[in-house]
Parts: C-alpha cells; sequence; structure tokens
C-alpha cells in the first residue's frame, strides 16, 4: 500500500513539475471574468431595451421573441421542437413566480457548469489527462520506470489514480474561480433559491409532472456530480488515447476532434439512429436537470449515463490490456 501511495505521489509531483495545473488556473483566471462581463452586457442590454429590471417583464418578452420564431414556416423542425419546450418551460417559471436566472454568484455558477459540461470542462480534463503516459514515452522517461521491480498494471493504475485526483482538482478549480469572480459582479447570495427540476420531454412536448422545487444549492451539487461523471469519462478515454499514441500533439487531436464532433452530430445528424452512441453526443447531462430538449431522438438521462459508462470501462480495459501487454519502451 505505500509502494502503490509513494507511486502516485511521484505521479502527482510529475504533473505538477509540467505546470499544467497553473495552465488551467491561468484559463479559468482569463476566461471567466470575459463570461461574467458578458453576462452582465447582456443582462444591461436587455433592461436597457426593456426599459425595466423586471425579471418577469424580460421573461415574458422571451416568450413573445420565441412564439415569434416559431411562426416562421421557415424554421427547422429540430429548433421548432426545441423553441416549443422552451416557451413551454419559461411560461411555467412565469406561472410559478420562479425567476429561473435569479442575479447572485450561485446563479452563475448553475449557468457555467451546465454550458461548460459539454466543452470547456472536458478540454481542460484533456490538457492534463492526454499525455499522462504518452509524455513518458516521448521523453524517454517510461524506460527508466518500467524497469523498476513493479508490475506494470500497478504502474499505470497510479497514474489513473492520479488523473482522477487531478481531474476533481479541476472541478474544484471551475468551482472556486466561478463563484469568487462572478461573486465580485453579481454578489455572493443566491444559494436558497427556489430551482425547479424534474421537468421531461415527451414527444417533443414539454412534462411537468415530477417538477420540483429544490433549493439552487442543491441543484448545483447535482450538476456538479454529473459534471464529475463527465470528466472521469472525457479523461479516462484521454487516458486511453495517451497509452494508443505515442506523440501527445497527435493524441491531443484526437480528443479535440471527438468532442468537437458530438456538438456537430448533435446539429447535422440528428436522423441517424447511430449518433447517439457516440460519447461526446451524451456529454450534456445537465440538460435532464433543466429540462431542455435532448441533442437527439432516444437520448434520456439513463441511456446517457449507461453509455458514458460503457465508454469509460472499455477504455479503461484497453488501456491496461495495451500497456501491461505492449512494448512501451521502444
Amino acid at each position: 500500500m505505500r509502494e502503490f501511495a509513494n507511486l502516485v505521489l511521484n505521479e502527482s509531483e510529475k504533473i505538477y513539475r509540467k505546470k499544467r495545473i497553473f495552465v488551467v488556473m491561468l484559463i479559468l483566471a482569463i476566461l471567466i471574468p470575459l463570461f461574467v462581463y458578458a453576462q452582465y452586457r447582456e443582462v444591461q442590454t436587455t433592461q436597457k431595451r426593456l426599459g425595466t429590471s423586471d425579471w418577469k417583464v424580460s421573461l415574458q418578452q422571451q416568450i413573445v421573441d420565441s412564439q415569434n420564431r416559431l411562426n416562421n414556416s421557415r424554421l427547422p423542425e429540430e429548433w421548432r421542437a426545441w423553441l416549443k419546450v422552451r416557451v413551454e418551460q419559461q411560461q411555467y417559471y412565469l406561472d410559478n413566480d420562479i425567476n429561473p436566472t435569479a442575479p447572485g454568484a450561485p446563479t452563475f455558477v448553475r449557468a457555467f457548469i451546465e454550458q461548460g459540461i459539454t466543452l470547456f470542462i472536458p478540454l481542460l480534463v484533456m490538457i492534463v489527462a492526454i499525455d499522462i503516459v504518452s509524455g513518458e514515452r516521448s521523453d524517454g522517461t517510461m524506460k527508466m520506470l518500467l524497469t523498476r521491480p513493479i508490475r506494470r498494471w500497478k504502474i499505470l493504475l497510479s497514474k489513473y489514480v492520479t488523473m482522477l485526483l487531478f481531474i476533481s482538482l479541476i472541478l474544484l478549480l471551475v468551482g472556486i474561480f466561478s463563484y469568487v469572480l462572478s461573486g465580485v459582479v453579481f454578489g455572493y447570495t443566491g444559494w436558497n433559491l427556489p430551482t425547479l427540476t424534474g421537468f421531461g420531454i415527451d414527444k417533443e412536448t414539454l412534462n411537468t409532472n415530477f417538477v420540483h422545487l429544490i433549493p439552487q444549492w442543491q441543484y448545483i451539487l447535482m450538476a456538479y456530480g454529473l459534471a464529475w461523471f463527465v470528466a472521469i469519462v472525457v479523461g479516462t478515454i484521454s487516458f486511453m488515447v495517451s497509452v494508443l499514441i505515442r506523440n501527445t500533439p497527435a493524441g491531443m487531436g484526437v480528443m479535440l476532434a471527438a468532442l468537437i464532433a458530438g456538438g456537430i452530430l448533435s446539429s447535422f445528424a440528428t436522423s441517424w439512429e447511430g449518433a447517439k452512441y457516440i460519447f461526446s453526443v451524451n456529454l450534456s447531462l445537465t440538460d435532464y436537470l433543466s429540462g431542455k430538449l435532448p441533442a437527439l431522438q432516444g437520448l434520456s438521462m439513463s441511456f446517457s449515463l449507461m453509455n458514458l459508462t460503457v465508454w469509460a470501462v472499455a477504455s479503461l480495459i484497453i488501456s491496461f490490456v495495451v500497456f501491461t501487454k505492449q512494448d512501451m519502451v521502444n
């Protein structure tokens, strides 16, 4: 046990020396203020256009704008279905006197994790995970590591556990940075604001039979739990790519293409049944919490969770089989 703990500590020091986690912190420190400013400007522009800061007036105007777009006969069917569900959901918020975008750092944290779960957070995870094996093969330190009297599977497991620890650290940093930096503009209150969840989609119609109120902090915990699961899946797939592809930039290109492909397929392959089995299409798990229309027909929370679990388990098995059987030095 002590030997394994030393291996994990050694791997953690390697990641620390590469300064990857500092790159993640720098990205967060630069981009989150930009996102905060963009949201602040959007709020100010909306209030100026409507001549009031009343959220009900703003929400009513959004409903009217969406209904006007629905009347456009040239609107694609997938957009029509999405807008219809959005109008029904906004009307439900209005009827129940609940502001879905109440100002405050917790609201920004919630929105940031919902928007970042499909690409931004996976990219941060990829920065740390993609070269955890391939990087050592490129610089020659893998040969030195494998000459030690330690089983290969134990070496790889220590790398995987280290990756999981740093993934958890990345999610923690995302939460801290988004809360602290957005609170400067929006204030730090709002943890107990009522938030609706439990929306369902039944044949492109909003189902509110299971809708219930929870405090916003509980919703954020649920969203972060789903984001952590997505980060682990993406990290595990990146881990496999790092084992299979010796060149780190090439591995990064493969993962980047796979992540971007999810968004493209969601828009252009809506009629392809097989698209829903691709892992990057199933990353938007928070959509099921907020009641958004799934990216493709046939997707559900249970299906996406199962799909991502299968991808992660398969990637992990492939990683260990390849690492323990193949020549990882030459």
